[in-house]
């Protein structure tokens, strides 16, 4: 087993008196990712969110495209495609587009979001959200996989006679699902898709990241298909002292406080009842004290204490984590300094980035 090591933002920026605005922290995100390339990253994973509700960049697409030039080597995804909130051939157009232009560098993941707030101007009904969403995936597989003209009629979508162009250059493209849940674990499973994890809710839902990978396997399994490929995102702050610590852990407070909490759906009369587990995940948030951040959530410490950690991740059965380095507010050269310190002192303890580093 080896593990690869991404880029990964949502690009939070909700922060009181935050002077950086959405438009300073995108072109930061874009330094970042061109600088992740240069040091030798595996892909780069960036969000998209709507009016700061809970991140600034609402179109990873066409972000990750401006790099396409600046970069040689890197994988591009967005963390995540929010499906529901567009057409399906659109995404499929989009995606096989960036997928011709980076010379078939592109992985895709899609979910279909948490926030309410970012469905309503799109008219996109929040509460039928999962049925959306798990039609929206057949469609984009019939528009990358069929080989000439191919039709959907479905609850949402009605197509006949179609046929994108360009195709994507990759066959198939790569295919994540996000899951915070066993809903998109069947999601995925059925259609013998990959999967992509954040620990902090597969501990809260299946009890541990690996067990959350084992429900993945298994569940593929009945489905008659071969496991894909598990991936997961991770906060990361490495911290030699106490006072560095400290920033690490105040930055993921903050961001808790003031972009998770805000975007996470927490009435149950107003979020569908398979999104009904945030509110286990928000009542933990609420009560969270940064002297208790875990690494179910967190890789935070010292070179060696996350190396400790993610050689656990990978004996999990992850192939990727992509890690969320400028979470929180943190300033800008911080965020690369950290990222070349993780290729410098971390990455060469594993096997796919122990050539590189001699």
């Amino acid at each position: 087993m080896t593990i690869d090591f991404g880029y990964f933002t949502l690009s939070d920026n909700h922060y009181p008196d935050n002077p950086r605005s959405a438009s300073q922290f995108v072109l930061e995100i874009r330094e970042q990712a061109i600088l992740a390339d240069r040091l030798g990253y595996h892909s780069a994973w960036i969000g998209e969110h709507h009016f700061d509700r809970l991140g600034v960049n609402s179109r990873p697409d066409i972000l990750l495209a401006s790099i396409i030039p600046e970069t040689r080597n890197i994988r591009f995804a967005p963390a995540v495609n929010v499906l529901p909130l567009h057409h399906p051939v659109h995404v499929a157009e989009c995606w096989a587009t960036l997928d011709l232009l980076s010379g078939g560098r592109v992985d895709f993941a899609t979910g279909r979001g948490y926030d309410q707030a970012e469905y309503a101007p799109f008219g996109a009904d929040f509460m039928k959200s999962a049925e959306m969403f798990e039609e929206g995936i057949d469609v984009l597989l019939k528009a990358w996989t069929e080989p000439g003209f191919w039709s959907h009629h479905g609850n949402w979508y009605h197509i006949d006679d179609m046929s994108i162009t360009p195709k994507p250059v990759q066959n198939p493209i790569p295919f994540y699902v996000a899951s915070f849940s066993e809903t998109s674990i069947k999601m995925a499973a059925k259609r013998g898709l990959n999967i992509i994890y954040a620990p902090f809710a597969a501990a809260m839902v299946f009890g541990s990241l690996d067990r959350a990978v084992d429900a993945y396997r298994e569940r593929c399994a009945a489905e008659g298909h071969e496991p894909g490929r598990a991936m997961c995102s991770y906060f990361i702050h490495i911290a030699e002292n106490a006072d560095e610590d400290d920033v690490g852990r105040q930055a993921m407070m903050d961001y808790f406080k003031h972009c998770v909490l805000r975007a996470f759906p927490d009435d149950p009369k107003t979020m569908p009842p398979t999104m009904h587990y945030f509110l286990k995940i928000n009542e933990v948030l609420r009560n969270m004290e940064k002297d208790k951040l875990s690494a179910n959530s967190v890789l935070i410490g010292s070179p060696q204490q996350i190396i400790d950690q993610l050689k656990l991740v990978e004996a999990a059965g992850i192939s990727e984590v992509i890690l969320y380095f400028n979470v929180g507010n943190k300033p800008h050269a911080l965020v690369k300094e950290q990222m070349h310190k993780f290729m410098a002192e971390i990455a060469p303890a594993f096997e796919n980035y122990r050539t590189a580093a001699e």
